[in-house]
């Protein structure tokens, strides 16, 4: 998985339109449209993949904290035999500060939100790159204004 930050440093790169390399520009915006889109593919999947993963993990700890689980599942886990350790099992409506605060599940959500940032990022950039060519237009008809020849 890429990271936001590397794709973040690559944009600052790729943003930069040199005004006397405009032409060299719009051809670039289509590679720039292909690399980015390839990122932004990548990280819905990962995203799905990520969303799926949670949802088992949440099955999992549900059969975990309801005592349904079985003791090797738990060893292959590396969970802990008492959930709530030593005190007694809380109500059904108390539970869900135990899957809130669950450092498994957090990881898993920290991660989903990670991957949504990401998508967001990526979003973001594609959308700059779809309005870069009237940037670009925009820039030559400044030049032949301000030096017609």
């Amino acid at each position: 998985m890429i990271k936001v930050e590397d794709i973040l440093e690559m944009w600052k790169k790729d943003s930069n339109i040199d005004p006397m390399l405009l032409t060299d520009a719009t051809v670039e915006n289509a590679r720039q449209h292909a690399k980015y889109l390839e990122f932004l593919t990548t990280s819905k999947l990962l995203l799905k993949r990520a969303e799926m993963n949670q949802k088992v993990l949440l099955r999992d700890k549900w059969l975990y904290y309801t005592g349904v689980m079985e003791k090797p599942e738990m060893d292959e886990r590396g969970w802990d035999y008492d959930p709530f350790k030593g005190a007694r099992k809380p109500l059904k409506s108390d539970m869900g500060y135990f899957y809130e605060s669950d450092p498994d599940l957090q990881k898993s959500e920290a991660k989903i939100q990670y991957i949504k940032t990401t998508i967001e990022t990526l979003e973001s950039i594609m959308q700059a790159i779809t309005w870069r060519h009237q940037h670009i237009r925009n820039m030559i008809e400044f030049e032949r204004m301000t030096n017609p020849s």
